[in-house]
């Protein structure tokens, strides 16, 4: 047996773990989301410039929207998705990968969803369609790492990313995975799924419909890409799942 598969086995805190491995992967993770991400966001900034209409919902009707809440929406999910991928990718770097792949295709699939669907902001009013924006340079500020975490870049120009929910179809997908790592992990991974899922109603940042068609796609694509990625890629390591 190789050195690497030796290492694929060791568990965490062993001294001989692979860090060099786990620092690998992190950094193509971040390179294919990345990629993913920026090629999302051109066919949404091309829809936030089309007027569309805000539709009814039973559902958001019933719910007090949380304006600190809806502030501070990213922040949350960040918190609910980047800590809990580490730890994907910290106990199974296999797992992690399979993780990183479906998420993206599932960004990409966003980014066509979104002009198809066409829906208006659930809270307030079309401002991106009356005051048009400079394209290219929104995207740039949207791509820039600093410019979206430190400024409301995401609140300002994406007003119109509705069908799917991004905030749920990541952390739904990581809890999917989440299982194969046992009970307990599971069980905070789902916690913190509906946290975001409590986010995004108390904030309006989606109808119920984008919930919903976030819940049946990722579901949909994980259940299909999974099995594609283990039948063609064996060395993705898919014993028992």
């Amino acid at each position: 047996m190789n050195q690497m598969n030796v290492e694929s086995r060791l568990r965490p805190g062993h001294e001989q773990y692979p860090w060099r491995f786990f620092f690998g992967y992190l950094a193509a993770a971040i390179l294919f989301r990345y990629l993913c991400h920026s090629l999302m966001l051109i066919p949404v900034l091309f829809n936030e410039l089309r007027p569309a209409p805000t539709v009814p919902d039973l559902l958001l009707a019933l719910l007090p929207r949380l304006d600190w809440l809806a502030h501070i929406n990213y922040y949350l999910w960040i918190a609910c998705y980047f800590p809990p991928a580490l730890y994907l990718l910290y106990r199974d770097r296999k797992l992690f990968a399979r993780f990183i792949i479906l998420d993206g295709i599932i960004s990409l699939s966003r980014g066509l969803m979104i002009p198809l669907t066409g829906l208006g902001p659930p809270h307030g009013a079309d401002l991106n369609a009356m005051r048009p924006f400079s394209l290219w340079t929104t995207w740039w500020q949207l791509v820039n790492p600093y410019r979206a975490l430190i400024g409301d870049t995401a609140g300002i120009y994406l007003t119109k990313d509705m069908f799917f929910s991004g905030h749920i179809a990541t952390t739904f997908l990581l809890y999917l995975f989440a299982r194969r790592l046992g009970k307990m992990e599971s069980r905070v991974f789902l916690v913190l799924q509906i946290f975001s899922l409590l986010v995004v109603f108390f904030s309006h940042l989606h109808y119920t419909i984008d919930v919903i068609g976030a819940y049946a796609i990722t579901f949909t694509v994980f259940t299909l890409g999974n099995r594609l990625l283990c039948r063609n890629f064996p060395r993705f390591n898919c014993q028992g799942f």
